[in-house]
């Protein structure tokens, strides 16, 4: 049974630096559990960094990193975080279903996993291909089925839509709103503003900085407009004229 108790993820002051340059800015935020929480913003803005230091792969300058109650990168949170980075993570030379059932195991989840995992994420039917063989956007998928093997508590999700149509992207944000409604805790990262509104939550990030947190709605307020990347170009400009 999970823990809804506390944050899912609790950061104080986080600054990491990479090449001598600090390239998150004291970050400090909490994410509540049980939602799909947007970490959006343009390339290069820190989400990738931000998202290592919470899944606890990235070394950090200062700060602190919580995660389901234990620092990041804790052995405990092993079994706990489904983590699909940017790049696939799975093997070339094996089938889709052999790299599910071997992570599987590693995880010591069910033997039935696999299969469960390929029909979510709209790969029944490729279970037995090469997963070099595969698309840009089914290697993508194939990473993702990856990281729901077993009851993560919490995904962590670095652009996991790039690549796939329209279509395709509606039934995955459909299955992270029903995990969500399970009592899994979802970040999902994207450059893609009109994903932004199918999360409960935002976190826009600007030059490794939180630019804004909050519901879509209350963005959309805060800026005077119902557009959300209007909404995003305004709060941009509205730091700009802060900084002068």
């Amino acid at each position: 049974m999970m823990n809804l108790s506390g944050p899912a993820i609790a950061v104080r002051d986080l600054r990491v630096a990479r090449g001598g340059a600090e390239v998150l800015h004291g970050l400090t935020f909490e994410v509540p559990r049980g939602q799909v929480t947007g970490l959006l913003g343009p390339s290069g803005c820190g989400k990738t960094t931000l998202i290592r230091s919470i899944v606890g792969v990235q070394i950090i300058t200062s700060g602190e990193v919580t995660v389901l109650g234990e620092p990041a990168g804790s052995p405990a949170l092993r079994r706990k975080i489904g983590y699909s980075t940017q790049s696939a993570a799975i093997y070339r030379d094996l089938t889709v279903l052999e790299n599910l059932r071997y992570f599987a195991a590693v995880l010591g989840a069910g033997k039935d996993n696999a299969e469960r995992v390929l029909e979510e994420v709209g790969l029944a039917g490729a279970g037995r291909q090469l997963a070099g063989s595969l698309s840009g956007g089914q290697l993508g998928r194939a990473s993702l089925a990856v990281a729901l093997l077993g009851s993560p508590e919490l995904l962590v999700l670095d652009e996991p839509t790039v690549g796939l149509d329209p279509v395709l992207r509606q039934d995955l944000w459909r299955l992270f709103q029903s995990l969500a409604e399970r009592g899994v805790t979802l970040v999902v990262s994207s450059h893609v503003m009109d994903e932004a509104a199918r999360c409960q939550r935002l976190i826009i990030m600007r030059e490794g900085e939180i630019l804004a947190d909050g519901s879509p709605d209350g963005l959309r307020e805060r800026a005077g407009t119902t557009d959300l990347e209007e909404a995003f170009l305004r709060l941009v400009k509205e730091k700009a004229e802060r900084v002068r």
